[in-house]
């Protein structure tokens, strides 16, 4: 078992020689590098990676670097002091310049390779090389790993510059995007949804990139013009940054017999995944077949706890193919998410993302990440039956064991000890046809009203006396439900505490990425003060702004109720 440096915990790092002492590489001392990579680093021009586990890479620093933000929760809850975010060689190693580095801190990072699959299909298209050994972190540079209060982390830029995974692009970040990413991270964490957390985000004063966007006000559905993006760079944090892509990529060079070590890659970075993410659930002194086995079992309940949170606060994806799904069980990736406003089960705010990773489908796509998940791992148990038969359970099982947690996850957002399908059913149908907006309604029932007048404050259509009749007649069958159920106060109490008060909204958030080009950061700060505490009861002059019904002016916009993946 690998061995994990531990630290006292009341102390704050207040110095970066402290930050350093942290440092502890678990990833580049158990698993190999790319042979064919160069020692130092400087290794920033598309290739073939064909065996290795990661690639040396030193990060490109952005020019002229300021801090945007960074996330006070957890400085606090890795013992940093907030000091460190104006450190000079602090804000220098997190705005991707290396070379202040000092021992034991590598003077590079890394970037990892991984393969893609789209709905349990295999791809290459999107491999320059049409080999696969060309798709992996283009933009993504880890620089980071150490132990904080005996818990390991990993710190990873985003936007650092090319990689030899770049696929010719400029391996950068924009501000937009760099801002959505931060303020989405720690906003899902304070939601209590497994997620990569935000560090730090700095942006150039100096440097751009030239990016497909929308026109202000635009009503195309594709970006229609080209604009120069200041760049930026934001830390992303967590206890690994392994996916299922990692896997297919080792075990689809098993099964084509690429070269000699692949079996023995394979197995090393499982083993290292069960490390990293499952150790504390799985017992190192059991046969590695049946760590496998549990490995599997285990990512099944995360998975299909991750998608039931995803649905209880209304988070869409977007875009979630197997490399966008991480092997641990959280959040990865925030490119083209969104969250639901107006209730429609079909919402999909990628233009690109297809009805096929829309709202109400990430279940499907789950399964089908899961599915290539265990195929990734048959290779390594192909000569044990009993595991490989157990594996085939584990799989059969997943579509019922995410139908009964879904299927729990409605019955608490209602309040319900046990879901009435029919009662859910029936409600769908009332918010579409009400255009009700999500978290309004959901918040609004968790109060559990007698009348729908109080609902309607989160309808977007006027109800006409029909659908005031059906909503009523729901209302009554539910209430009746509720009542049998328990004490009223604390029921509305527990509904609260799933029913955030607040919800992402993409006309609040463009604001505040836009003030940040100018240099001013005060709407990103109001974001970060309001999404810190998403279950609060808000006041009304948060009210005011934050929980309210979008303005006309905001649907069909691009970059506002769609968007593309341009950042």
């Amino acid at each position: 078992m690998q061995q994990t440096k531990d630290f006292a915990k009341p102390t704050d790092i207040s110095t970066f020689a402290e930050f350093a002492e942290r440092a502890d590489y678990s990833l580049m001392d158990s698993l190999q590098p790319d042979p064919e990579a160069t020692d130092d680093g400087d290794d920033h021009s598309p290739r073939q990676v064909r065996s290795g586990h990661y690639v040396p890479v030193k990060p490109t620093p952005i020019s002229s670097p300021t801090l945007v933000t960074y996330s006070k929760s957890l400085f606090n809850d890795l013992g940093l002091s907030e000091s460190l975010a104006q450190d000079d060689k602090f804000c220098r190693l997190f705005s991707g310049d290396q070379s202040v580095a000092q021992d034991p801190i590598k003077p590079f990072g890394w970037a990892t390779g991984y393969a893609l699959s789209i709905y349990g299909t295999e791809y290459n298209e999107q491999c320059p090389f049409r080999t696969g050994n060309g798709y992996g972190d283009g933009r993504a540079i880890s620089i980071f790993e150490g132990s904080f209060h005996g818990q390991r982390w990993e710190m990873q830029l985003k936007g650092s510059g090319p990689t030899p995974y770049c696929r010719g692009a400029d391996g950068r970040a924009v501000l937009r995007s760099s801002v959505r990413e931060f303020l989405a991270q720690e906003f899902m964490h304070a939601l209590g949804v497994p997620t990569t957390r935000s560090l730090t985000l700095y942006m150039s004063q100096l440097e751009t990139v030239r990016r497909p966007w929308y026109s202000p006000s635009s009503q195309s559905y594709n970006p229609d013009v080209m604009t120069d993006n200041l760049v930026a760079i934001s830390t992303r944090v967590a206890p690994s940054f392994l996916r299922v892509g990692q896997l297919e990529l080792f075990a689809r060079r098993v099964r084509n017999e690429t070269h000699s070590e692949a079996l023995k890659e394979l197995k090393m970075i499982v083993h290292h995944l069960i490390e990293r993410n499952y150790r504390e659930d799985i017992d190192e002194n059991m046969p590695f077949s049946e760590q496998v086995v549990e490995l599997a079992r285990l990512f099944s309940s995360r998975l299909i706890s991750l998608i039931a949170h995803w649905l209880r606060v209304g988070y869409c994806q977007g875009n979630f193919n197997s490399d966008n799904c991480a092997a641990g069980g959280s959040t990865l990736d925030y490119g083209p998410f969104g969250f639901c406003e107006l209730f429609d089960p079909r919402f999909q705010p990628w233009t690109g993302g297809g009805q096929h990773f829309s709202f109400f489908n990430q279940p499907a796509a789950a399964e089908q990440n899961f599915q290539m998940f265990c195929h990734a791992l048959r290779p390594l148990i192909a000569d044990h039956e009993e595991a490989s038969m157990m594996i085939d359970k584990i799989q059969g099982g997943f579509s019922d064991a995410m139908k009964a947690e879904i299927s729990l996850m409605w019955a608490k957002k209602l309040g319900l000890n046990t879901a009435d399908p029919l009662l859910l059913k029936d409600l769908f149908q009332l918010m579409v046809h009400s255009n009700a907006d999500y978290t309004m309604f959901f918040r609004e029932l968790s109060s559990i009203p007698n009348e729908i007048s109080t609902l309607k404050r989160s309808f977007y259509t006027p109800s006409s006396k029909m659908l005031d009749d059906r909503w009523t007649s729901w209302l009554h069958r539910w209430r009746d439900q509720v009542i049998r159920t328990g004490d009223l106060e604390d029921i509305s109490h527990s509904m609260k505490q799933l029913n955030p008060s607040i919800t992402w909204r993409e006309w609040l958030v463009a604001p505040a990425y836009q003030e940040a080009e100018s240099g001013q950061f005060t709407l990103i700060q109001e974001l970060q003060e309001v999404f810190n505490h998403p279950y609060r009861d808000i006041s009304p002059k948060q009210a005011s702004k934050y929980d309210r019904l979008r303005p006309k002016e905001h649907f069909n916009v691009g970059g506002i109720s769609h968007y593309s993946c341009s950042s």
